[in-house]
Order: C-alpha cells, then structure tokens, then sequence
C-alpha cells in the first residue's frame, strides 16, 4: 500500500533557549504552552540564540504529518501541534521515536530529534478512559454544585418568610397556623432535593450546610407554633387561653416536626419516599403534628 504525506500548516513553536546537554539540576520551567519541562543549564543559555526549526515527519495510521516545530520544544509540546490534524487529544497520544515511548516533558533535541527525523504516534486507550472518566465526573459535580445553589436561594427566600414570622410572635402577634405549616412542607421538599444531590469535597460541605439551615429553619417554626398557641396577657391582666394542641384519638399527644427532622439527621440523609410521607401528613392542617413511626 503506498502511504499518504499530508503536510500541515502549523507555524514552528519557539523554544526557551538553545539546546544543549541535559540539565542536571532538578530546576523546572513553565514553557509557553503551559507544560512543566526541566530548566536547561545556565551554560547552554549562554550559547543561546534563534533556536533552529526542524521538520519532523510523524506517521499516524496510514498518513504522515510533517510538523515545524522548534528543535528545543518538548514532546508534549509537538501533541499539541498534532491534535489538529490528527483529531486526537494530547493527553490520548503516544509519541514512539527510535523503539521508545517519550514523555511529554522530555526535549526533541535531548532525544536526537532531528530534522527530517520520523516520529510513531498511536492511541492511548487508557488514558483516554481516564480522561472521559474525569469529565463525566466533573461534569456531575458542576450539575451538583448548581442544583444545591438553586435550593439555597429557595431556602433563602424560605428562611425570609420564617424571620417575618418571628418578628410577628416576638411583637406579642399571632400567626395563621396554616401558614407555619405550608412554610415547614415547602422546606421539607427542599431536604428532599437535597437528599438526592451526590457529591465530594466542596459540594458535600454545601450540601451539608444547606441541610443544617433547612433544620434550623424547621426547628424554628415548631418552637413558634408553641408560642402562638401559648395564652396572651391583655392589658387589663386577663390571660387569653391560646389554641390547644389537638390530640390523636387515642389521646396520645402527637409527636413535633421538630423531633422527626431530628431522628432523620441522626440517622443521615431521609429517602425520598419518606420524606414524600412526610410532606403529604403536614398537608392535614391541625393545630397537632401526626405521629409518625421512626426513620
């Protein structure tokens, strides 16, 4: 089969010095295209001048690509180049020259690259593999991080109404019971927004954070349910009987929004079906909270 030479357009990289032996310090450079490659010695900085371009050939399946490129640029340098014509990321190449796999921080010339010299380049499956891996993960923790910034604006807003509501009972006022019950419902369905947000690091922190506020804002309307309910004393000294907690049929009291969001916590994040039940038993409106089993 006769092989194909395609030629591209890519203009020579510039390198940092010129060339020489290789550094034996451990000092490392950034280079203009962002790789990290060892410091070449002072003497060969003093010899430096325009470095010369070379015309490497590098054959990739049945093509051939013929690359400028500075003589002193890095092998990780030249992927880039190849990453246009060949459609092939950088970080899923493998460069071969004389038999051996060269690292991206290892220099052309240090090599024995030369001008007119071949280069081999294949596909890297596994690092492919743990390319796509990394993006899909940190595509899930973007989605994750917006989701959780999302229910904190919602648990901003709620937590508006919940101060609003506070301010009125520190006043000497009453509240609409069912208005203290609709804002504990709309907060218990942001905690089961919360519960299906996976995530590390910093979205795990958040997503913590998020959940102690929404249990702080709970804990608060039950407390001022009981003040609400609680007897007034007018001006005149007389008590005014507040509304009494209703009771079940079996005349057991009922047990608070404030101790079920507790077993949760203790027991970690509550499942949606759950949570679902939850809501769904707060729709009742009552001056009582329905017993519910253990989570």
């Amino acid at each position: 089969m006769r092989m194909k030479n395609m030629t591209t357009g890519l203009s020579p990289m510039n390198g940092s010095s010129n060339g020489g032996g290789e550094s034996g310090t451990g000092d490392w450079e950034v280079r203009p295209g962002g790789m990290l490659v060892q410091m070449r010695t002072s003497e060969s900085d003093r010899n430096s001048g325009p470095p010369p371009t070379i015309r490497v050939r590098v054959k990739y399946g049945p093509f051939y690509h013929e690359v400028s490129i500075s003589s002193q640029a890095t092998f990780g340098e030249l992927k880039k180049m190849l990453s246009g014509p060949t459609g092939l990321h950088h970080q899923d190449q493998k460069l071969i020259y004389k038999d051996k796999e060269r690292d991206s921080k290892a220099f052309l010339d240090i090599a024995g690259v030369k001008d007119k010299s071949k280069i081999m380049l294949v596909e890297d499956p596994i690092s492919q593999e743990k390319r796509y891996l990394e993006m899909r993960r940190n595509a899930k923790m973007e989605k994750a991080a917006k989701s959780i910034s999302e229910i904190s604006l919602e648990v901003d807003r709620l937590a508006g109404q919940v101060s609003a509501l506070e301010s009125i009972i520190s006043k000497g006022g009453k509240v609409v019971e069912t208005d203290v019950l609709n804002l504990i419902e709309l907060l218990m369905n942001q905690l089961v927004n919360l519960d299906g947000i996976v995530g590390d690091g910093d979205v795990k922190l958040q997503r913590k954070m998020q959940v102690r506020r929404v249990q702080k804002c709970v804990e608060t309307l039950d407390m001022l349910k009981i003040k609400s309910s609680m007897p007034t004393t007018t001006s005149n000294g007389v008590q005014t009987p507040g509304k009494p907690q209703q009771k079940h049929t079996n005349g057991t009291r009922l047990a608070t929004i404030q101790e079920q969001t507790a077993k949760a916590f203790q027991w970690g994040a509550i499942t949606k079906a759950t949570a679902a039940i939850k809501a769904n038993n707060l729709r009742i409106r009552s001056s009582g909270y329905h017993k519910m089993g253990d989570f």
